[in-house]
């Protein structure tokens, strides 16, 4: 993750936008206020251009790029996003939902790193869209779906019909599998891998004087509720959210999504000595390549490792736009409205870092335009449209060796950070969501009854967002309002 802004414009910002008034603590640089068990950015979405990857050449590690212009509700994380895991961290759940109406098939085809808080993680912070028309594809009765369980793709004919639509479903549903396309096939054996690259300095505004794509030109784009100003329900008229992907570590369960990592060249992916390190598929404890995707395993991560969670759908044909030769590409989670629910711990395992950008024993969750892991995440930032403001948002995020707290930041051309933080889960396990709807970005922690079943009701979402609305010390509801 990196950092757009310094410590003191943190703290500027957030003393009138959260908690801080309650107290505040200096912890090296990183400003922390007040426990809370919910924050939520407001006014996220803005116009705005960033530079958009066009070429990569390996022989030469020259990149080209052109401008591209976004506007609407969450601009430019509306597009596509990439879910980012760092050890030492157990995920046990993990599901995607979004409204009946969206889908997370692949868009037809178009034209179309990460950081530390400035003083720390090779992701400063460490980890450190374009628009388009969410084209309904729903799996009709019989057809034919799969699922990879327990290390093996099961396929069955399709019987379950997403609930009557007239009957809406309860705010929280079962938990169950939901059925996946058929598997992404393997790519092309690589060379051996080798140590990715450093991570790439602070970023640098976009040249404001290229030509910028608009986006009426742009293959698939279309305007949403959000995008007309109508403020519409978080749901379609049966009055849920559909489940898009799902994970269980203890049921071997993975539908709808797959794992990465940053080893290309072992079993999936490329290396070089220009680039290093593509995306590959990662081994079932996460620390190595696979030739496909494997299912992660009901264990720790290990302090650093980062795993990479996108859709199932691979990208073919420039469906995802420009990605790095020979890497393994599929597609991120589209769309203006989207929900991420996590249920995870982060346990401390007692070791520090050799200096502030080790990141050991830093655990974070974040999320990153899919663009970049796409081309590159860690390297020269002329290669990555992260520079230029493409989108980070830090989700749960330790910014030191063994800390017990998480912060939340936006990265881009606009950016931010909420300096009221989360505690970290460092015995068992907590549900959280991410629900990105309406130009605001909500984090909250959920109760440990919450289920991650085929559906969310409206109702659950609804007084999700409003109960996060609004600064409350007895609720311990912090609200960060963006400018612009």
């Amino acid at each position: 993750m990196k950092s757009f802004i310094t410590a003191a414009a943190l703290l500027a910002a957030t003393v009138s936008a959260d908690l801080c008034q309650e107290g505040v603590e200096d912890t090296n640089g990183n400003f922390f206020c007040q426990k809370v068990n919910a924050i939520t950015y407001t006014g996220v979405g803005h116009d705005g251009s960033y530079n958009k990857i066009t070429s990569m050449d390996p022989t030469t590690g020259a990149c080209s790029s052109a401008p591209y212009g976004y506007s609407g509700s969450l601009s430019p994380l509306d597009e596509e996003v990439s879910i980012h895991l760092r050890g030492p961290m157990l995920l046990k759940q993990f599901a995607v939902y979004m409204p009946h109406n969206s889908s997370t098939s692949p868009p037809p085809a178009s034209k179309a790193r990460r950081h530390v808080h400035d003083n720390r993680h090779g992701h400063a912070h460490a980890h450190m869209h374009k628009e388009r028309n969410a084209k309904e594809e729903k799996r009709a009765l019989g057809d034919i779906v799969s699922a990879l369980i327990d290390g093996k793709w099961q396929t069955w004919a399709n019987n379950y019909n997403g609930g009557a639509a007239a009957a809406a479903a309860p705010a929280v549903e079962t938990g169950a599998p939901a059925a996946a396309p058929a598997p992404a096939p393997a790519p092309a054996p690589a060379p051996a891998p080798a140590p990715a690259p450093a991570p790439a300095p602070a970023p640098a505004p976009a040249p404001a004087a290229a030509a910028v794509e608009p986006v009426a030109n742009r293959v698939g784009s279309g305007s949403s509720s959000s995008d007309s100003g109508e403020k519409s329900d978080p749901a379609d008229a049966t009055g849920n959210w559909a489940r898009q992907a799902y994970y269980n570590s203890e049921a071997g369960i993975a539908a709808g999504l797959v794992f990465l990592n940053h080893q290309g060249g072992d079993g999936s992916g490329t290396w070089d000595m220009t680039y290093g390190n593509s995306l590959s598929y990662a081994s079932k404890d996460g620390t190595a390549g696979a030739p496909s995707p494997q299912i992660l395993a009901d264990t720790t991560l290990a302090s650093s490792t980062e795993i990479v969670i996108m859709t199932d759908q691979p990208c073919t044909d420039g469906s995802c736009g420009y990605t790095r030769p020979d890497t393994v590409a599929h597609h991120g989670f589209d769309g203006p409205s989207k929900a991420f629910f996590f249920e995870f711990g982060m346990p401390d395992d007692g070791q520090g870092g050799a200096s502030e950008y080790d990141a050991v024993n830093m655990p974070a969750i974040w999320m990153l335009n899919a663009q970049i892991p796409l081309t590159l995440q860690y390297g020269d930032p002329k290669c990555s449209c992260w520079t230029t403001g493409c989108g980070e948002f830090d989700v749960f995020e330790v910014l030191a060796a063994g800390d017990t707290r998480c912060k939340s930041t936006l990265h881009g051309n606009v950016a931010g950070g909420d300096s009221d933080y989360f505690e970290r889960p460092t015995n068992g396990t907590i549900k959280a969501a991410l629900l990105l709807f309406d130009d605001n970005i909500h984090i909250k922690i959920l109760d440990d009854s919450t289920e991650f079943g085929p559906n969310m009701g409206t109702t659950f979402l609804k007084e999700m967002a409003a109960d996060t609305m609004e600064d409350s010390v007895e609720k311990l509801v912090s609200l960060f309002k963006l400018g612009g």
